[in-house]
């Protein structure tokens, strides 16, 4: 047993060994990289945790600052916010943030400034790279643009690069007054823009033999049903006026907020998810048109609310909350003059949440039109509501049904069809049917709602024998 026990200590201390030399080099390889450290300091491997706060502080704000050194120096004479500068803004103030904060500057007067700076960089490039995004992609998006999109586009990016490039002399001179070193200037080319001067050509071709049919139908009513049904709860906020400034700030914070548009923000995203791995990998034709345009009506809406969520966060975390304490009231009023609030406002409202608005409606036609083509249709047999016929509350609930589903049904009498998601076509039909004493009528269309529509009449429409409201079963708590 000793022997076995001397073998796995000499295996334990070679491999600690081994450990300790890479971690040497490891740290010696990132300070002369980054020349963290002075020349004359021998950089050995506990030195990094001997730094005090203010030297990792020194350290964590390198990449940080030396960005805002190259926006001093090049954004003058140069278009410099590329999705590559807005990776680096987001990237290196995420991490300055979160060692400040667990260092406590949350809750220190000198250093507060300084993390909040660092925030409102973090949001504000979140916000411009998702702007950028859109603007980078949108003559690959094969959908009509709505008047003044780009124009209104670029206004808010300007918005966002010009508040950028106004904070780089505020946070480089807070650097200097907190004793921080602030770095040399990056090389131009190390931001490049996204395009090329040429395309991968498009060489994967669509098999669709393979493919089970019946399931590429259900995933394609899947995603047109759940984007129909996030148009209609997304009606609501549809307007088609820009709002004035005091009308947004009654709406910021208590009807639109961050909590509210990251909520349809992960809506929508899960209904992209779905639809790049069950239609664009391989298993449906992304080739279709109607598909392609119907992905675009939800992207471009999935980015400005990214965009919206962040502009909201800082102006209701940096802006309107700010907390209690004088030094908080006066970094607060600090970041008012520094980020103007009714412009981040009137871009959030005025262009984000109108766009988001515009083009979830686009895309309802053509959501409609892979629905209706690729639901199971069917044909049912039911009687007519009793006493009263199809008068306004049946025909409010078969309507209902109908808008639920988003397919298309009908009601058949003879050579005569009626609209079964128009309560107003209903009660035409039902004067016909009264006039003419019909018993039983034909719904034709979505299978689906013709399921519910049967239960619904099973239950007399929820009529009882004096026309009055019965109670909804489970099955149908969508009706209430």
């Amino acid at each position: 047993m000793k022997g076995i026990w001397h073998i796995f200590q000499r295996n334990m201390e070679t491999q600690m060994a081994f450990y300790e030399q890479l971690k040497s080099e490891i740290f010696e390889m990132i300070g002369k990289l980054y020349d963290l450290y002075p020349k004359d300091v021998p950089f050995t491997n506990n030195h990094i945790d001997q730094l005090s706060f203010e030297e990792k502080a020194s350290l964590f704000s390198q990449e940080f600052l030396s960005t805002f050194v190259h926006i001093q120096k090049q954004a003058k004479d140069h278009d410099i916010f590329t999705k590559k500068l807005y990776s680096r803004l987001i990237s290196t103030s995420h991490l300055l943030e979160d060692f400040l904060d667990f260092h406590g500057a949350k809750s220190n007067k000198q250093w507060y400034y300084y993390r909040e700076l660092t925030a409102t960089v973090r949001h504000l490039s979140l916000a411009g790279c998702s702007q950028r995004h859109i603007s980078n992609r949108l003559d690959q998006y094969m959908i009509t643009k709505p008047e003044c999109f780009v124009e209104e586009g670029e206004k808010t990016h300007q918005f966002i690069t010009q508040t950028l490039i106004h904070l780089s002399d505020i946070i480089l001179d807070e650097a200097r007054a907190l004793g921080l070193k602030v770095p040399e200037i990056l090389k131009w080319e190390y931001f490049p823009g996204l395009s090329a001067t040429d395309e991968l050509s498009f060489d994967i071709d669509e098999d669709l033999d393979g493919i089970q049919k019946d399931e590429l139908r259900k995933n394609y009513v899947k995603i047109a049903n759940d984007y129909l049904n996030i148009v209609k709860d997304f009606e609501k906020h549809t307007f088609h006026v820009p709002y004035p400034i005091e009308k947004i700030k009654e709406m910021v914070p208590d009807v639109i907020n961050e909590v509210e548009i990251r909520r349809y923000e992960m809506v929508v995203h899960n209904l992209q998810s779905y639809f790049d791995s069950y239609v664009v990998y391989g298993r449906g034709n992304v080739c279709d048109l109607k598909l392609r345009k119907l992905r675009a009506a939800f992207s471009i809406p999935l980015h400005l609310l990214k965009m919206m969520g962040r502009l909201l966060h800082f102006y209701e975390r940096h802006i309107i909350d700010a907390g209690n304490k004088d030094i908080f009231k006066q970094v607060k009023d600090k970041l008012g003059g520094l980020v103007d609030s009714e412009l981040l406002l009137d871009r959030t409202i005025n262009y984000g949440l109108f766009y988001v608005c515009t083009f979830l409606l686009i895309g309802k036609e053509w959501a409609t039109e892979i629905l209706n083509e690729n639901i199971k249709q069917s044909e049912v047999k039911v009687p007519v509501p009793e006493p009263k016929g199809f008068h306004m509350r049946p025909s409010l609930l078969v309507a209902k049904i109908v808008e639920h589903f988003g397919g298309k049904v009908h009601l058949c009498l003879a050579d005569t069809s009626f609209d079964a998601g128009s309560v107003l076509d209903l009660q035409w039909a039902g004067g016909k049917i009264m006039k003419e004493g019909i018993k039983n009528v034909r719904f034709k269309g979505d299978a689906r709602a013709l399921n519910d529509i049967t239960l619904l009449a099973d239950l007399n429409y929820l009529e009882d024998k004096f026309g009055a409201k019965s109670e909804i079963p489970p099955e149908l708590n969508y009706l209430k």
